[in-house]
């Protein structure tokens, strides 16, 4: 790769910038009017640049966006539903192995991976991002997990990060979809550093500009004031959220929150009476399988899983609602799933 390049992916619009600055590689996803969402090419465009970077002798790698609203909105979901609907599964299952692979890659990568995140980040962004080295946010920051809202699961590893998130964050945050600012981000240590928006993009310029000082060191003083830990929600119901959602069963969650009461829970049970019961039956249970296992094992797990949910109707169901008629009222079916095997496989009512 030379000192500066743009990598366009086969299908032309869809683009991924990269670029090296001196020692310092950044990538940046530049699919703006789509907020970044992921298409099999721009992944795999990913998993290439990454690929041939692994022996340049970089000191890092600075994921960032060239959108001034998103970090990266997912997976191009809408697509994957498109796919089942015309019976080609296949297609999706490329997608899906595709940016699999590449998570695993950047949780291996040989240098620091830095995401840069100044704006929305939801389920595949995460996946570009919780699995590196370091998490940088602004305020603009805003991340979540919203698959049980669409018919599908936490996929992109969340089996593995959301499951070892302190005390029962991960299982919240997987079941209700919640937003999270960057104060809960940094909290709940889906984030490492907070940088101010303004400075947010001096990032790659810093780390080129200090090749002798630490990585950690060089976050930490870019931004001017203190992390805004303080202010993080989740802090502030992180009792509620420990004793409801560390039950073993939905029943049972939704009993915990009638019993304590108060706003924060009656909304939340509101919000959970919203999602797809198979999709939160399916999390719930995938949480708690993922907690003992490998970042591997687990993405192999949600390969296996995605195969038979995108054919499921409430999939097809929840994509049409959010994406397609945009009428946010999705009518969910009986839950068809059954459980997990011990390898992480799942069992279907058929």
């Amino acid at each position: 790769m030379s000192d500066a390049a743009t990598v366009t992916t086969a299908a032309g619009a869809d683009t991924v910038r990269a670029e090296r600055r001196g020692d310092i590689g950044v990538v940046t996803l530049d699919r703006v009017t789509a907020l970044n969402a992921l298409t099999t090419e721009m992944v795999d465009t990913l998993d290439t640049v990454l690929t041939e970077w692994e022996n340049a002798g970089l000191r890092a790698v600075v994921l960032d966006s060239a959108s001034p609203k998103a970090f990266c909105a997912g997976g191009d979901i809408r697509a994957v539903q498109e796919n089942s609907l015309a019976g080609d599964p296949e297609a999706s299952e490329r997608f899906f192995a595709t940016e699999y692979r590449l998570n695993a890659r950047i949780a291996e990568y040989p240098v620091p991976f830095i995401s840069l995140i100044d704006g929305i980040c939801m389920g595949g962004g995460l996946g570009l991002s919780i699995h590196g080295t370091f998490r940088v946010v602004s305020d603009n920051a805003t991340l979540s997990m919203p698959e049980t809202g669409i018919g599908f699961f936490p996929d992109v590893g969340a089996s593995y990060f959301l499951s070892r998130l302190p005390g029962a964050l991960g299982v919240y945050l997987g079941l209700t979809g919640a937003r999270v600012s960057a104060a809960d981000a940094l909290y709940t240590g889906l984030a490492t550093h907070y940088v101010d928006p303004a400075a947010i993009a001096l990032v790659p310029a810093a780390l080129a500009d200090h090749p002798h000082q630490p990585i950690d060191e060089i976050l930490r003083t870019l931004s001017s004031g203190p992390a805004p830990v303080a202010e993080s929600t989740l802090a502030e119901h992180r009792g509620l959220i420990d004793w409801c959602f560390s039950a073993d069963t939905l029943a049972e969650i939704d009993e915990r929150l009638a019993a304590a009461g108060g706003d924060w829970a009656a909304g939340t049970r509101a919000v959970l009476a919203r999602l797809s019961p198979q999709s939160l039956q399916l999390t719930l249970e995938l949480l708690a399988w993922g907690k003992q296992r490998t970042l591997r094992e687990c993405l192999d797990a949600e390969l296996a899983l995605t195969r038979d949910v995108i054919r499921t109707p409430d999939f097809i169901e929840g994509i049409r609602a959010a994406l397609v008629d945009k009428d946010r009222n999705p009518q969910w079916a009986a839950s068809r799933f059954l459980g997990l095997d011990g390898d992480g496989r799942p069992r279907w009512l058929h």
